[in-house]
């Protein structure tokens, strides 16, 4: 293709991106005295309607996409029927980098510069197989977990697909952290938090002596004794349908300001879920197929597809599917104290049935915890990826945890 030919397929991609204004589409919030919730925040819509629409706009939103280069070189092109998992696992991921470098009051704006944290964090999910959270890498990686390229996954799937990645991204540096068996241990998560604290400095005072860093850099590795991390809850809240008695626990998960959301959906779509308003929760839906973006000449990104210019979604908390994961983000130790003594009060000391239990030391009849390391050698998974005509025969039902 010529020169021209990729300018005007890249004007045609950016025009097919464009989607309506909050004024054109019917779905608006009620009018209601009832306090709205978005990830730690709260909002009244009769004098905060504007600052709630810019919260929510400022989410990096990420849909199914297409005209991507060939996962694995031979796979598809396109995650449009089975990536709305992997979608939503980048959503809440990119949630917890937006925390992580520009903090949870960080606002996007159409037009507005941006910091170079936020452009650094947007170059992490493109959908390319050199970006560290692509679509790509995920579906590769996620054959370690059983799955072929092309294939559904669940919350606790992608979650495992997130960690395993995490391990390969060194400028983000963040721990993550999966329950098990609906149990944090704190033990366990402060092992994993501040382990890497003295492994990062003694790679950092090797890096001084070398000259790779300045010792500004080393003095704040130094004053860092804990690896932010993101803790993910895999749940099973009932059999067919969410059991009513975790309801109101699930209410005060959005509550907490380390709160990065929920992973879940209805059979076959799921759904990023980032609040609620009564009895209804508020989500960002990925089914929406959009073209891919690429870097401009300049190397910047045209990132108005990225930000959902919708009122959000919202269905009924009973009609969600019981399979969940939980998401929360602690960028310091006292920021996970802090998260430890709200849910000892707000959900295990006032709830008869526990969404989740929050235990001191590691259970004796477990095997010992042992925190994950980067493999000295990263497996793509692209030798295993089918030919795209093969990927689709088969639908999986929502994926049932084992919790």
């Amino acid at each position: 293709m010529t020169l021209t030919g990729l300018r005007m397929e890249a004007v045609l991609a950016k025009c097919e991106n464009q989607i309506p204004g909050f004024s054109e589409l019917l779905e608006d919030f009620p009018d209601t005295e009832e306090p709205t919730w978005i990830l730690g925040k709260q909002y009244h819509l009769k004098t905060e309607r504007s600052e709630l629409l810019s919260d929510v706009r400022s989410r990096l939103w990420f849909t199914y996409r297409k005209k991507f280069s060939p996962i694995g070189g031979t796979g598809p092109s396109s995650d449009a029927g089975w990536g709305c998992m992997l979608r939503c696992g980048q959503m809440i991921l990119a949630q917890a980098l937006i925390c992580r470098h520009l903090g949870i009051d960080w606002r996007w704006e159409k037009g507005k510069g941006q910091p170079e944290q936020y452009h650094r964090i947007l170059q992490c999910f493109l959908d390319k197989k050199d970006s560290c959270y692509s679509i790509h890498q995920m579906a590769q990686m996620g054959v370690g977990e059983g799955k072929s390229v092309g294939e559904w996954y669940g919350p606790n799937t992608v979650a495992q697909v997130l960690k395993k990645l995490a391990l390969f991204d060194d400028w983000n540096a963040l721990a993550v952290y999966i329950s098990m068996d609906n149990t944090v241990v704190i033990e366990d998560i402060k092992k994993l938090c501040k382990q890497w604290s003295e492994n990062f400095r003694l790679q950092t005072d090797t890096s001084l002596y070398r000259g790779d860093v300045s010792k500004k850099q080393s003095a704040s590795v130094h004053c860092r004794d804990w690896k932010p991390l993101l803790l993910i809850i895999p749940l099973r809240m009932g059999i067919n349908h969410i059991n009513p008695v975790y309801i109101n626990a699930l209410k005060e998960c959005f509550k907490m300001p380390q709160s990065l959301g929920v992973l879940g959906g209805k059979p076959n779509n799921a759904y990023y879920f980032i609040g609620f308003l009564g009895d209804e929760l508020i989500y960002l839906d990925p089914h929406t197929t959009q073209a891919a973006v690429d870097t401009e000449d300049d190397g910047s990104v045209d990132d108005y597809s990225y930000h959902c210019q919708r009122i959000p979604h919202r269905m009924k908390i009973t009609h969600l599917d019981p399979s969940v994961a939980l998401g929360f983000f602690f960028n310091t130790e006292r920021d996970f104290e802090i998260w430890c003594s709200s849910v000892q009060k707000e959900i295990l000391m006032t709830r008869s049935f526990r969404m989740f239990e929050l235990v001191e030391k590691h259970p004796a009849h477990w095997p010992p915890f042992i925190p994950a390391t980067k493999p000295e050698v990263q497996t793509t998974g692209a030798e295993f990826v089918e030919p795209a005509d093969k990927l689709f025969e088969s639908e999986e039902e929502f994926e049932i945890l084992n919790v």
